[in-house]
């Protein structure tokens, strides 16, 4: 049986985005703050398993006797970095039912009449929730960014709005974990050709992924951009070197653990008589 091995620095730590940072300093290939190797991270992915669900538990029941707090994961990164198995091999083991996941395609017709903001204001988890966003606010920074298809003026408008709108959910009781999955160029590479090469894995190539490849370098400096601006206090950004998937992993759950942790979250006491409802079970 593979020994466990935590962190000896919390993720919450190593991948912050400080003043300071430089995406380029990033080594995809690293795993910060872990010092074990791929089978020591697997155990360490289910080790925690338990731990996250409980949190979450207590999280959504908390919200059944009156409380607000809930967390709000937002996940983004370039195609084939690993979002997907986030949300399947670290989200699912919570409860289904306290899980609120929304994966934000290109904008509709109807989307695209209202401000940017809309689509997302409407799925912003409710009390008790753990909320994904498969990509989010943020494509409308990135993409109209690298392909100018709005002006600077607008892109700068748009990154005030996502600060306010962020602090807005913060006071709203929203924990909110930004994190940027960080795959070098050539994984993915490997990654596009392992799919071409499996039948099975056909459907989850696009040959857009392709043409967003040939921006890769305009991709990281609007990414850099919307870091130096949009990683506050309340809401800051989390990179994470992804090119091993397993490490992006257990890094994600650490944060998302931190987050639960940090609510202070505590199990509703009981509004009946406990020793009463024992006999009347007992009895029946």
């Amino acid at each position: 049986m593979t020994d466990v091995m935590d962190f000896v620095e919390s993720p919450a730590m190593a991948l912050r985005v400080d003043d300071g940072f430089q995406l380029a300093s990033v080594d995809p290939d690293a795993t910060p703050g872990y010092t074990g190797n791929k089978a020591g991270g697997e155990a360490l992915l289910a080790h925690q398993d338990g731990k996250l669900a409980e949190l979450q538990e207590k999280l959504f029941a908390e919200a059944r006797f009156g409380g607000f707090k809930r967390v709000l994961l937002i996940l983004q990164a370039m195609d084939t970095a690993g979002k997907g198995g986030i949300v399947r091999h670290v989200m699912g083991a919570m409860d289904p039912q306290g899980v609120q996941l929304k994966s934000f395609k290109a904008p509709t017709d109807e989307e695209k009449s209202y401000d940017f903001l809309w689509r997302i204001e409407k799925e912003v988890p409710a009390a008790g929730m753990m909320g994904v966003f498969d990509r989010s606010q943020y494509e409308d920074v990135l993409i109209h960014r690298v392909h100018a298809w709005a002006p600077p003026e607008e892109i700068k408008r748009r990154y005030a709005a996502i600060n306010e709108f962020e602090g807005r959910l913060t006071d709203a009781g929203t924990k909110v974990v930004k994190v940027m999955l960080h795959i070098s160029r050539d994984e993915q590479k490997k990654r596009l050709l392992a799919r071409l090469d499996n039948p099975e894995k056909h459907w989850k190539y696009s040959t857009g992924d392709l043409k967003q490849r040939a921006f890769w370098e305009d991709y990281m400096a609007a990414y850099q951009a919307a870091f130096d601006i949009t990683s506050t206090e309340v809401a800051p950004w989390y990179v994470v070197p992804a090119n091993k998937k397993w490490y992006a992993r257990i890094a994600v759950q650490e944060l998302l653990l931190s987050a639960l942790e940090g609510l202070n979250l505590e199990w509703p006491k009981a509004d009946f008589d406990v020793e009463a409802e024992r006999r009347l079970v007992e009895r029946s």
